[in-house]
C-alpha cells in the first residue's frame, strides 16, 4: 500500500510539473522576442567601423590632427549613446533574443573597442605626437579589419548563420595575434632608435593603447562565440 501511495504521488507530481512547464512554454511562445536588439547592435558596429576608419585615414595623411580627433570623439560619444540605449532597452524588455548577460556583455565589449580607438587618438593630441611610427598606422588598419569583421558577424546574428559568425570570430582572433606581433616589433624598434626618453614613453603608450583596442575586439568576438554556441 505504501509503495502504491508513493507511486501515485510521484505520478501526480510529475504530471503537475509537466503541465506547468508546458503552460510556461506556451505562455512565452505567445510573447514575441524583441528583435530590435539586432538592429541596435548593427548600429553599434557600423559606428565602430566609422571610428576605426577615421583613425586609419588620419595615420595615412597625418593632417588636421586635432580636427580629426574631434571627429573621433564625436563618434565615440555617439557610441556611448547607442550603448546606453541598448542597456536601457534591456532593462525594459521581458523576452530577449538571447541571454540578457550576453546582450549586456556584447554591448559593453563593442563600446570598449571604440573607447580605446578614441583613447589612442586622444594621445596624439595630448602628447603632441608629430611623427607617429609606421606601427601605429599598421595597428589602426588591423583595428579597422577587426571592426569590419565584427560588423559582418553582428549582421548575421539574427539570420542565425552561426557557422559564418564563428568564421568571422576566428578571423578577429587571428588579427589580434597579428597585432601583438606588430606592437612588439614596433616597441622593439622604438627602443632601438628613439633617443629622447620622453618621446619614447609617449609613443610606447600610443602603441599599447592601439594594441589594447585589438584585444577588446577579440573580447567582443568571444562574446559572439558564446552567443552562437548557446543558441546552436
Amino acid at each position: 500500500m505504501a509503495h502504491e501511495i508513493v507511486a501515485s504521488f510521484g505520478r501526480k507530481w510529475l504530471s503537475t510539473n509537466l503541465i506547468l512547464k508546458f503552460a510556461r512554454l506556451n505562455m512565452f511562445s505567445l510573447i514575441p522576442k524583441d528583435t530590435s536588439f539586432f538592429q541596435m547592435f548593427e548600429q553599434m558596429s557600423d559606428n565602430l567601423v566609422t571610428g576605426a576608419r577615421t583613425l586609419v585615414d588620419l595615420f595615412a595623411s597625418y593632417r588636421d590632427v586635432e580636427r580629426t580627433i574631434d571627429t573621433v570623439q564625436q563618434i565615440e560619444r555617439h557610441g556611448d549613446e547607442l550603448t546606453h540605449n541598448i542597456l536601457t532597452k534591456l532593462n525594459q524588455t521581458f523576452i530577449t533574443p538571447f541571454d540578457r548577460e550576453d546582450i549586456h556583455q556584447l554591448a559593453s565589449s563593442l563600446d570598449d573597442v571604440l573607447d580605446f580607438v578614441n583613447a589612442s587618438g586622444a594621445r596624439l593630441v595630448m602628447y603632441r605626437i608629430s611623427n607617429p611610427p609606421a606601427a601605429a598606422g599598421e595597428l589602426s588598419k588591423i583595428i579597422l579589419l577587426q571592426s569590419q569583421e565584427l560588423q559582418k558577424a553582428v549582421s548575421l546574428l539574427q539570420k542565425q548563420k552561426n557557422g559564418e559568425v564563428l568564421a568571422h570570430c576566428v578571423e578577429i582572433n587571428r588579427l589580434e595575434n597579428e597585432a601583438d606581433q606588430v606592437s612588439q616589433k614596433g616597441i622593439a624598434t622604438l627602443f632601438d632608435n628613439e633617443k629622447d626618453p620622453i618621446n619614447l614613453i609617449k609613443i610606447k603608450e600610443l602603441l599599447e593603447f592601439l594594441e589594447r583596442a585589438t584585444d577588446k575586439a577579440e573580447d567582443a568576438a568571444n562574446v559572439l562565440e558564446t552567443v552562437v554556441l548557446k543558441n546552436t
